[in-house]
């Protein structure tokens, strides 16, 4: 008997999350413990896998997110190299809820990592395309991780984009982009 048992191959779960999604009126449910905004989406769905059914743990963005998420993956390095003591800035708040100020390090570090993203970006150094990642080995269903070039994800977005994995029709581009990072307002 195996030490750990998927439960996302679990007849039972799938029947359990169908029901679930039948209660719903939904062909997914959203993972609560994940915040959700209008580039980015954490879900199940039900498909197949080899034939049987299988929960999919599914993150789904848009490219545009992918972009600035590697761009401020390759800052973070940059700045790791930079500053000996380089530590992820952590933003705190004081009892009125205002952001307390950041030390002289962390302000130098933050500087530092905004120049790098915008060379990076007036490169064009960073170009994503869409993919979909799947990861069998994982504690729970099969995981994919899914970059699509979209202005947002919303619940029409991640039923068409489950309606076309489950009949194998997905297709995606492989252009290359690359973007602007959007002004903080």
């Amino acid at each position: 008997m195996p030490l750990h048992i998927n439960k996302g191959f679990s007849p039972e779960e799938i029947n359990a999350y169908k029901e679930e999604m039948k209660a719903l009126g939904k062909v997914f449910l959203y993972d609560d413990d994940d915040e959700r905004n209008e580039e980015y989406a954490h879900f199940f769905f039900i498909g197949k896998h080899e034939g049987k059914e299988v929960i999919y743990d599914t993150v789904l963005c848009t490219l545009r997110m992918e972009h600035e998420s590697e761009l401020f993956e390759i800052a973070e390095h940059r700045a790791a190299q930079q500053f000996p003591d380089y530590k992820k800035i952590d933003y705190e708040e004081d009892e009125n809820g205002n952001l307390e100020p950041l030390s002289d390090l962390e302000e130098e570090i933050g500087l530092f990592m905004a120049e790098v993203i915008t060379e990076l970006e007036e490169d064009g150094a960073v170009k994503v395309k869409e993919h979909l990642d799947k990861d069998l080995n994982v504690d729970f269903g099969i995981a994919l991780d899914v970059g699509l070039h979209l202005e947002e994800i919303n619940e029409k977005v991640i039923e068409d984009f489950i309606k076309e994995f489950n009949a194998g029709t997905l297709q995606l581009d492989e252009t290359l982009y690359t973007f602007q990072m959007k002004e903080s307002v």
